[in-house]
């Protein structure tokens, strides 16, 4: 049964963005500039996300991070980001995409132009995961039900 709320179809260049961040704020400077559409949610997805996402020049997509149960997908639209890995870093171009298998390599991206980068981030949302970050005193764990989340310093402690 279909829901008359929910649109058939939208421009997503015209979905509001939201900027916040759930990082605590020590961090959360690294990703400011990234400005996000959430357009799923639009269309009531509940077993994958997808985000349209703009970084501005200096900013970060997240903080260097993976997923244990999620997987993650990525396509440029526009600009020229630096996708950073464990095992190095590449230039994408538009009509790039890469993939992040739950459990793989930690991975972000970074806009080190003078001009803005566009990309579809989409990717699952299995409850229970987790998120680790090597580069960082932090640590996410995703409620059960795949709804909220609890961030913590490594060793546990609340921020």
């Amino acid at each position: 049964m279909s829901d008359p709320t929910t649109p058939a179809a939208i421009a997503a260049d015209s979905v509001p963005t939201r900027e916040r961040t759930i990082y605590p704020a020590p961090l959360a400077a690294r990703v400011a500039g990234r400005h996000k559409a959430v357009l799923g949610d639009l269309f009531a997805l509940t077993n994958f996300g997808v985000n349209l996402t703009r970084l501005k020049p200096g900013a970060a997509s997240a903080l260097h991070h993976v997923h244990a149960k999620q997987d993650e997908f990525i396509y440029i639209v526009e600009g020229t980001p630096h996708l950073v890995l464990d095992r190095g870093e590449t230039l994408l171009q538009p009509g790039m995409c890469a993939g992040f298998k739950a459990g793989g390599e930690a991975h972000h991206l970074e806009n080190r132009s003078d001009k803005d980068v566009v990309y579809l981030e989409i990717g699952d949302r299995t409850g229970g995961d987790t998120v680790v970050y090597p580069d960082d005193d932090l640590s996410l764990v995703v409620a059960p039900d795949g709804k909220g989340f609890r961030i913590t310093h490594k060793d546990g402690t609340p921020y």
